[in-house]
C-alpha cells in the first residue's frame, strides 16, 4: 500500500489545495493531510480540518500545533510521529518540499509550484476573500460571508430595509422564518416552537451564506428569537439561547421604533413596543458584535446602514 502525506496551514483551503489533494489521491492508496495551527490564526485548525473533510469526503485529516522552526528536519520528525512511520511520498506545491521529503527518506511530488494550473495563493484570499471568491468552496465562502442582521420590534421597517440592502449589494437575503410560521400558528405558544423557529432560521441562513457573493442580509436571526420567546413565554429559554449563541454575525442593525405602528393582520405587540425595544437593546449590549441603531426616515436608515456595512473589515482572517 502506497502512503502519502500533505502538510500545510490551509489558511484557508482553496482551489489550489483541492488540486494538490486530488493529485495526491490519484497516486496513493492512503493519504494523510496535516493541518498546522497557530494560536494567532483566527480560524482554528480543527475548523480548517472540518472544511477539508467536507470538500474531500473520507479524507484523513489531522491537526498539529504550528510550533516548530521552519526547517525540514523538525517537521519531518513531527510527521513521522503523527503517521507512525515515514510516508512513501510527499506532495507539496512549495520549495521546501524536497528538503522535507529528504528528511524522511521518501519521494517528493511537486505540484503546480508556479500556480499556473490554479493561479491562487492563500495570502491573496486572506487579504480579500471576495475578490477571489471563485477559488473557494461553499463551506469556506460561508465563513467569509459578511452577515448583516436586522433586529428590532414589530413595524420598524426591517423587512423593507433588508430587501433594499440586498438590492444595493446584489446580495442574498434571508426572510424572517418566524413570520412565516405565524401565518399557520394557532393556539398558545410553546418553547419547542421557538426552538424550531431558531433552528430553521439558522439552517436557512447557512444555506444562503454558502450561496452568497460575500454579503448576506438577514431579517432577524436565532439570537433574536430568544427575545421573542421571552416576550411570549415570560422567561428566557436556555435551548433557544444555545442555538442563538451559534449565530455568526458581523453587524447588527437595530431598528428603532420611531415609525407609527402598522397592523398587518399578524402583529400583536403595539402596546409593548417600548418593553421589547429595551430587551433588544439589552441583548445587543450582551454581545461583542458591533451594532448600530437605525432611526429616522427610511432614506436615513438606508444611508446609515450602507455606511456601516461598507465600513466593515474586508477579511475575517488574521495573521498567517
Amino acid at each position: 500500500m502506497k502512503t502519502g502525506v500533505i502538510i500545510g496551514k490551509f489558511y484557508p483551503p482553496h482551489a489550489g489545495h483541492k488540486y494538490l489533494i486530488e493529485t495526491a489521491l490519484a497516486q496513493v492508496d492512503d493519504l494523510t493531510v496535516i493541518v498546522c495551527a497557530h494560536p494567532r490564526q483566527t480560524v482554528s485548525g480543527e475548523l480548517r480540518a472540518e472544511w477539508l473533510r467536507e470538500i474531500h469526503p473520507g479524507l484523513q485529516v489531522v491537526t498539529t500545533p504550528d510550533d516548530l522552526p521552519d526547517e525540514p528536519l523538525s517537521w519531518g520528525r513531527r510527521t513521522i510521529e503523527i503517521l507512525g512511520r515515514a510516508p512513501d511520498i510527499v506532495f507539496t506545491s512549495e520549495e521546501y518540499g524536497h528538503g522535507y521529503a529528504a528528511a524522511m527518506g521518501c519521494a517528493h511530488c511537486l505540484v503546480d509550484l508556479d500556480r499556473i494550473t490554479v493561479p491562487i495563493r492563500a495570502t491573496a484570499i486572506r487579504n480579500d476573500p471576495v475578490a477571489n471568491w471563485t477559488f473557494l468552496e461553499p463551506c469556506v465562502r460561508s465563513y467569509c460571508t459578511k452577515r448583516i442582521v436586522l433586529v428590532g420590534v414589530e413595524s420598524t421597517g426591517k423587512t423593507t430595509l433588508a430587501e433594499q440592502l440586498a438590492r444595493e449589494f446584489h446580495a442574498e437575503w434571508v426572510p424572517e422564518y418566524g413570520r412565516e410560521y405565524c401565518l399557520t400558528k394557532t393556539g398558545e405558544w410553546h418553547t419547542d416552537e421557538f426552538v424550531h423557529i431558531a433552528g430553521e432560521q439558522q439552517r436557512r441562513e447557512e444555506i444562503a451564506a454558502r450561496q452568497s457573493k460575500g454579503i448576506l442580509i438577514c431579517d432577524t436571526n436565532a439570537f433574536a428569537t430568544g427575545v421573542w420567546h421571552e416576550r411570549y413565554m415570560g422567561y428566557r429559554s436556555s435551548e433557544v439561547d444555545a442555538i442563538g449563541r451559534k449565530d455568526r454575525v458581523d453587524l447588527y442593525l437595530l431598528a428603532m421604533p420611531d415609525f407609527p405602528f402598522v397592523q398587518d393582520g399578524t402583529r400583536d405587540g403595539e402596546n409593548i413596543r417600548d418593553w421589547m425595544q429595551e430587551r433588544f437593546e439589552a441583548r445587543m449590549r450582551e454581545t461583542t458584535t458591533p451594532f448600530i441603531r437605525l432611526k429616522g426616515s427610511r432614506e436615513r436608515r438606508l444611508s446609515d446602514a450602507l455606511s456601516a456595512i461598507r465600513g466593515l473589515p474586508s477579511s475575517p482572517f488574521g495573521p498567517a
